[in-house]
């Protein structure tokens, strides 16, 4: 009951064969540094044995309007279809991994396995964060970050959600006035 979550689409491709997309809710941050994500799958997926083969994917944040394509990766096999094409998204090589990331979306973490948990219906791929790519538009003439214009997206018990108003900073309840 610890919601909401993020929404993300995680790219992975093994050499040779066409890139897939899997919507994954149970995603976060592990550690700072060095910097490391975790996300959860279960074994079934088409897209489990692909990242525990290669080792390797792509985190990629979910806006308004990427909705219906994190809906659909979601729900949708990449055994037999090809989810860049159908969704019109657009596959562009990493930096850091094999793993292409999603164009369309305002940042892209490019990483890689170091640890699996196997911990009951879902395993857990702990991964260190190689790479960071933020889309220029969200970012001001001081490079700081501004992901509130973005439209991100939550999940919250079957229901995606656009992220509301700032409520605060990080330390404005005891910032001196």
């Amino acid at each position: 009951m610890l919601y909401p979550v993020p929404a993300v689409m995680v790219s992975c491709q093994r050499p040779g064969e066409k890139a897939n997309i899997i919507t994954v809710a149970w995603a976060g941050t592990v550690c700072t540094s060095p910097a490391m994500v975790s996300i959860s799958i279960k074994p079934e997926r088409y897209s489990y044995g692909i990242i525990r083969e290669t080792g390797e994917f792509v985190v990629n944040l979910t806006t308004e309007r990427l909705a219906r394509a994190a809906d659909f990766c979601g729900v949708r096999s990449g055994r037999d279809l090809d989810k860049f094409q159908a969704m019109g998204l657009t596959a562009e090589p990493s930096k850091h991994v094999a793993a292409p990331l999603i164009k369309e979306s305002p940042v892209n973490l490019e990483c890689r396995v170091t640890q699996v948990l196997e911990l009951g219906s879902h395993h857990m791929f702990l991964a260190q964060v190689l790479g960071v790519n933020v889309d220029e538009r969200y970012l001001d003439k001081s490079q700081k970050l501004h992901l509130d214009k973005a439209g991100l997206i939550v999940y919250s018990h079957g229901q995606y959600f656009s992220l509301g108003k700032n409520m605060g900073r990080f330390g404005f309840s005891v910032r001196k006035r």
